[in-house]
């Protein structure tokens, strides 16, 4: 197991409950201040892999690190370096944003003129300052995603487990949670984030892994995972027919577009692959007028990989919602 530098380090990961096999040996490698998305369906075992790494419940089987501590042998350990963030907002609403905040730094036993101190900083930091004296229960949907962001981050925790943060949001307070999230990361911190938002994962993780049917079906970077699918290629224009009939009869299998003067060549988009492809061109002293590159999205990779559909995943039996 990997663990120099993993904030996370698990192998052969397994959950059943009952006859019904969740996680079936997964291992996942989370770097130090970086950010690891888990994308899955629902019932894919996101939120099972989530419960299990912050000693919520235990594996079945399988070897788990979390900030340098073993989960199975030291988990006050674990649970003192991370921070959880679930689907289900842990806001009290019969307390104010601050009093929620300063009843989380009781719970972590800070000293009186810390509490008051770092609830202020809290606040600040999280836009809630003109609402920290209001009832929870009067703020909107984001407010209570940042004030229970807020509440997770007063332990100064190491890791931060988001499982599916944004649920619900609008795309104005999505995108002021994923600058939170940048932040965070800026200042060391680790994020393992679960999402069905595919643009969430391609805005914010430096890796992902896709989970299906409670396996990792593929992990790299949202650029190495859409070279992964067929779709990708370059675009050539030209500013003259003849252009395109001399790269055309070198370059063989490409798609020609008459009308724009351009030619659609099958590519992956990876450095070598374009390097290749300018050689060729410089080779035969072709002029390009515009080179571009299109790769498929994530969409395309999630659905190549588990053959499941955003709008399939929210349509699924709610009993397996959280596993």
């Amino acid at each position: 197991m990997r663990t120099q530098q993993s904030a996370i380090a698990a192998t052969g990961l397994r959950k059943s409950f009952g006859d019904q096999v969740v996680l079936d040996g997964i291992d996942l490698n989370v770097q130090r201040g970086t950010v690891f998305s888990l994308l899955g369906a629902n019932g894919a075992g996101k939120t099972t892999t989530v419960k299990i790494l912050s000693t919520l419940i235990n594996a079945d089987a399988g070897a788990v690190q979390v900030a340098g501590h073993d989960l199975t042998s030291e988990p006050d350990g674990v649970r003192a370096a991370i921070g959880v963030t679930g689907q289900f907002s842990a806001v009290d609403n019969l307390l104010t944003g601050e009093e929620n905040l300063l009843l989380m730094a009781d719970l972590h036993h800070l000293a009186r003129g810390e509490r008051r101190h770092r609830t202020a900083r809290l606040l600040e930091q999280f836009d809630l300052v003109d609402a920290g004296r209001k009832p929870a229960s009067t703020y909107s949907g984001g407010m209570r995603r940042r004030l229970d962001l807020a509440m997770t981050l007063v332990g100064s925790p190491q890791v931060i487990f988001l499982d599916e943060p944004t649920t619900g949001l609008d795309p104005r307070s999505r995108r002021s949670m994923w600058q939170i999230v940048r932040d965070l990361v800026a200042d060391g911190v680790t994020i393992f984030l679960t999402t069905q938002y595919l643009e969430e994962a391609d805005e914010l993780a430096d890796r992902i892994a896709v989970l299906d049917h409670g396996r990792v079906v593929a992990e790299g970077t949202a650029d190495e995972l859409k070279r992964r699918i067929p779709g990708g290629h370059v675009r050539l224009r030209f500013a003259d027919p003849q252009g395109v009939d001399t790269a055309m009869s070198m370059l063989g299998q490409v798609t020609r577009d008459n009308d724009a003067l351009a030619l659609r060549v099958p590519n992956d988009g990876s450095l070598r692959s374009l390097k290749t492809l300018i050689d060729r061109l410089d080779g035969q002293a072709i002029e390009v007028d515009e080179l571009s590159v299109h790769t498929p999205d994530l969409d395309d990779v999630f659905l190549a990989l588990t053959g499941n559909s955003k709008n399939s995943e929210n349509s699924q039996n709610e009993k397996v919602t959280n596993r």
